[in-house]
């Protein structure tokens, strides 16, 4: 720190560094602040001052010719450089930006991108990717182990492990946020983190992510608009990363840092405000610069006092809990509390830590269930916070782009829900169904269809209930990870649902959904990905259940002027693949295994109709024969293929009645034949309303069954008789009934036989007392 320029190490999103920073603000009172940001973007900072700006925010730059390269620099309320921000505008003081701009960042990830495709030629190429503000205070990362690697110990991954183990913490994390964010006196400790951080740049070995060159250009970066604005005013405070504070506060020749940013290579790149969450400033979001518990975090900035902030916690804490109907008491706060000063005591902690709130409120509020704490966890630590920028703000591509398509195509966003029908022969209504198509894709379900299932796709209509909400603004801010748009953002992420897919169905089905949005480019790739899964999956069945979505296609392919060419090489494939070992696949099946892989073959024939292919029709028959006419099949797939292969003509009459025969005859175990019966009869009465034979034989068997057999078969013949329709089951209630009538009928004329009946008249006299003249 020289005479006129302060520096201040800060962490991102760092509540102790805030306040700490405030502090010596106030302090010192610089004529400008210098802020470790994307250079350039200084006009932005008017709308600070609109009271709809409220954190967590986000600048979001974005390359104007190639808009699939972004960047994010995110700020929550805790946040050192939003803090310093607010700071600047109250008191009437400059602020710059020092670190290089958005143009250079977005080329260095398409630098990156392309040295990496480079190497690796084969691996697919991703259109879009969220790029974030990767300058953490510490540069850190998760290196990943390799088979090769030596066996002695490796450095840390993080600098301030060094520090941590000094200390007796278990990671450098645990080190800085006890050290620093936790303290509640808010006192100066920017000499001391510039001195750790000058000790661990010269001393400490690690291993980190941060490329070399790119760091020292950023800081070579810095150090010129210091210069700069040194020339301009006397006081300055500058707020950099913890990190870069030796490198800046160091010597370095103007001339040398010119070297470095002489031809740097710059995409033109545009600017604006977005809303943010605690979950994308978390680290699982994948941004450099994230932080475990953003929750945490927001509640340490407005809890200054150590003791409040611990009774604070467990308050909040309380009412998530009894608004999901947990158990709460005052007594389980007032010992967690307890529990949790204790606990800090005994680890020489002026106050309770994230730590010691966790193990307190586990041990004596959950009672040792991590149940509860998991809910605690996504509520009060990570949080749900959702940021708000003003209306003036300018917006991103992508919104740009479908405010841009609702007004071509005429579709007004309105707040009531209305009906749109759509014409699919009509080019415009087409283009409108492609549209929505391609938002339910980003899971923006600002349409949604009105009828489902076969109904909603069986004509040229679509009709589909249109209700825009504020939150779709939201959802196409974060879907512009994607792209900047609608159709690159929707073929990015149909891919990318294509690769975490955990079943072949889920891809079949995407292929669907794919065609329908009309995404030629995302098409091939999921395609791809299905035809290389299919290539690899063994199981039959599941091979299979990819068919129905693909057989969709050719039912209303000419519709949507969709190209069914390539789905229908992958039909062909996936069923000849699977033909051939589904016989062996479902030999063996019971019980819920037996009733998938009946649905299955049932969605399969199906789709083989809609094939309307006569070579993989006569296969999948062919198929289905072998199922049938096995002995030690499974008897409810035996009964099913057998019923649908006299559905299709293929078996007559007289051949299915000699099955029926055989599978329900007296050497048959009755549970068997009963399941068997229940595949055949496939929920479905007509045969036994319509076939005269059929109702005899399965008439014949139910009647001959012994009494044990009947009481164990009898519960799924129910079942299987309680899935027919309630029509169906009238119809063959009356006809039970008329063949009952028939039957008493032909009882009653049914010749006497007077002689016959002569012979027992002297037996029934005596047990009945009477004489001969009374009988």
């Amino acid at each position: 720190m020289s005479d006129d320029i302060s520096y201040f190490g800060i962490r991102h999103h760092g509540p102790g560094c805030a306040r700490s920073l405030l502090k010596a603000l106030e302090a010192q009172r610089p004529d400008c602040v210098l802020i470790e940001g994307p250079a350039g973007c200084e006009a932005l900072l008017a709308h600070l001052a609109d009271a709809q700006m409220q954190p967590p925010v986000a600048l979001l730059s974005h390359s104007v010719d190639e808009p699939q390269w972004a960047v994010f620099h995110p700020f929550a309320v805790f946040s050192p450089e939003w803090q310093a921000l607010r700071w600047a505008l109250q008191a009437k003081v400059p602020v710059r930006f020092i670190d290089v701009s958005p143009g250079v960042s977005l080329a260095w990830q398409r630098q990156a991108r392309q040295a990496a495709a480079d190497q690796a030629p084969a691996a697919p190429e991703s259109t879009a990717v969220e790029a974030s503000n990767d300058d953490a205070a510490i540069p850190c990362t998760e290196a990943e182990p390799s088979a090769a690697a030596p066996t002695k110990p490796q450095p840390p991954h993080d600098p301030l492990d060094w520090l941590a183990m000094a200390a007796g913490y278990d990671d450098g994390e645990s080190w800085w946020n006890q050290m620093v964010e936790e303290r509640c006196d808010g006192s100066d400790l920017f000499a001391a983190i510039a001195q750790a951080m000058t000790e661990l740049r010269e001393n400490a070995h690690f291993t980190n992510h941060l490329d070399a060159r790119h760091e020292a250009i950023r800081e070579a970066h810095m150090r010129c608009m210091v210069r700069e604005t040194r020339q301009q005013y006397q006081r300055i405070a500058v707020v950099c990363g913890a990190w870069h504070v030796p490198a800046l506060a160091g010597k370095s020749t103007a001339s040398a840092d010119q070297r470095l940013l002489k031809g740097l290579e710059k995409l033109k790149a545009q600017t604006t405000w977005v809303p943010w969450t605690y979950r994308h400033l978390s680290l699982r979001s994948g941004y450099g610069a994230g932080i475990a518990s953003p929750g945490w975090y927001e509640h340490l900035w407005h809890s200054s006092d150590g003791r409040a902030r611990s009774v604070g916690w467990f308050a909040r804490v309380a009412h998530l809990l009894r608004e999901h109907e947990l158990d709460c008491s005052s007594a389980h706060l007032i010992e967690a509390t307890r529990l949790a000063d204790t606990l800090a005591s005994l680890r020489g902690r002026p106050a309770p830590g994230l730590d010691e709130l966790n193990e307190a409120t586990r041990c004596v509020i959950c009672n040792g269930d991590d149940m509860p704490m998991r809910l605690v966890a996504a509520q009060l630590m990570l949080g749900n916070a959702l940021g708000t920028v003003p209306a003036d703000v300018p917006s991103v591509p992508l919104q740009r782009d479908l405010q841009a398509q609702q007004k071509r195509l005429r579709m007004k966003p309105e707040a009531l829900s209305r009906r749109l029908d759509l014409d699919l022969r009509n080019d415009t209504d087409l283009q409108r169904s492609h549209l929505l198509h391609r938002l339910g894709l980003l899971d923006i379900g600002w349409g949604r269809l009105a009828t489902l299932g076969r109904s909603a796709r069986g004509t040229f209509h679509e009709l589909w209930d249109l209700a825009w909400e504020p939150r779709f603004e939201v959802d196409l801010i974060v879907a512009s990870r994607f792209g900047h748009t609608l159709e690159l953002a929707a073929s990015t992420c149909a891919v990318e649902h294509a690769h975490d897919a955990a079943k072949l169905a889920d891809v079949a089905a995407l292929v669907d959904r794919v065609l329908l949005a009309n995404l030629p480019h995302a098409i091939v790739a999921v395609a791809q990905e299905l035809e290389e899964r299919a290539a690899t999956d063994g199981d039959p069945l599941s091979l299979l259940s990819a068919l129905p979505a693909l057989a969709n296609i050719y039912r209303y392919g000419n519709v949507r002027q969709t190209d069914g060419t390539l789905v229908a090489h992958l039909f062909d494939s996936i069923l000849l693949r699977a033909g051939i070992g589904v016989a062996v696949a479902v030999n063996g099946l019971n019980g819920e295994a037996a009733e998938r892989a009946r649905e299955t073959l049932l969605a399969v024939d199906r789709a083989v109709g809609l094939r309307q292919g006569d070579e993989q029709t006569a296969a999948w028959r062919h198929s289905l024969r072998i199922i049938a006419m096995a002995e030690n099949g499974t008897p409810l797939l035996r009964g099913l293929c057998t019923r649908l292969l006299l559905d299709a003509t293929i078996l007559s009459g007289e051949e299915a009645s000699r099955l029926l025969g055989l599978n329900l005859s007296q050497g048959r175990d009755a549970l068997e034949a009963a399941q068997w019966l229940d595949g055949f009869l496939n929920r479905n009465a007509t045969v036994l309303l319509h076939d005269d034979a059929l109702w005899s034989l399965i008439d014949h068997w139910l009647s001959t069954l012994h009494d044990e057999h009947f009481m164990r078969v009898v519960p799924l013949v129910r079942r299987t008789f309680a899935q027919f329709e309630a029509a169906d089951r009238r119809d063959l209630g009356e006809r039970v009934k008329r063949h009952g009538d028939v039957s008493a009928e032909a009882a009653v004329t049914t010749p006497w036989n007077e002689s016959r009946a002569a012979r027992a008249l002297p037996m029934l006299r005596e047990l009945l007392g009477m004489n001969d003249g009374q009988c």
